[in-house]
């Protein structure tokens, strides 16, 4: 490539559109929306798309169909521009050891790319989501698979409408390993869940690969599971735009396969 493109690229996800400029390394402010009511998304991608050089694009992830075509309808309107989606409009960006590729969600992808891009080994990318993810990839950067269970949120969600008294909440930090009360006991509880799954799954990796993998984690609550890093023996680093990254670099493996080919 003759130039490195200014992506703007979106994750649109379950409950929220996270996006950014990318360009090579560089990456703004991540800016938040959420899916049912995105107010001011139209002003934000105009404000962003102004700021980027040419040659630009607008590259998206999305693990939601309908709220694709909303946002793709809003930057068409906006930007009179169409969004170049991952997996439609663009290949997987790595290599996979699946048996459907294109059923696994291009977030997942997207970050695992970033991740090991950034690594060049092993690793373990866990997404911390409205869902989460915990996936595996190996040395050579193939996308193994990995595991979804229901995210914080989702737990806390699912305790309150499936019982008769337990309250509901969203999701904090409570302190210590008890839990003195009904609130902080859920919280715990689901906290415990996410870091034993994070855990167990790294444990199951690290025997399939035969060494133990570098762990890597996004995503809203991917703070809270993995704690104090300089703490941990299990976490790496937290990266909130590691998909965003993914989305750009998706299009930027793209664009240097076309100029290879040409």
């Amino acid at each position: 490539m003759n130039s490195i493109p200014s992506v703007l690229a979106l994750d649109i996800g379950n409950t929220s559109i996270h996006l950014a400029i990318v360009c090579g390394e560089d990456v703004t402010d991540p800016k938040r929306f959420d899916i049912a009511a995105p107010t001011g998304l139209a002003e934000e991608l105009d404000a962003l798309w102004t700021q980027m050089d040419e040659p630009r694009r607008v590259v998206a992830s999305s693990v939601n169909p309908d709220a694709t075509t909303r946002v793709a309808k809003i930057v068409l309107d906006t930007l009179s521009e169409d969004v170049c989606l991952v997996g439609r409009d663009v290949p997987l960006p790595m290599a996979t050891d699946v048996e459907t590729p294109e059923s696994v969600g291009t977030d997942r992808l997207c970050a695992a790319v970033a991740a090991y891009d950034r690594l060049g080994a092993s690793c373990v990318v866990a997404d911390f989501g409205s869902a989460a993810t915990i996936d595996c990839v190996n040395d050579e950067g193939v996308f193994l698979g990995g595991v979804i269970l229901p995210g914080i949120g989702m737990s806390l969600a699912a305790l309150a409408e499936h019982t008769a008294l337990l309250p509901s909440l969203d999701p904090a930090d409570p302190e210590g390993p008890l839990g003195k009360t009904t609130s902080d006991a859920i919280q715990l509880g689901v906290l415990a869940a996410a870091r034993g799954a994070l855990r167990d799954r790294t444990e199951a990796y690290a025997e399939l690969l035969g060494h133990w993998p570098l762990v890597v984690c996004t995503g809203g609550d991917a703070a809270r599971v993995a704690g104090q890093l300089d703490l941990s023996d299990l976490v790496q680093a937290v990266v909130p735009d590691l998909t965003l990254r993914g989305v750009a670099m998706a299009y930027y493996n793209a664009m240097a396969t076309q100029d290879d080919d040409d």
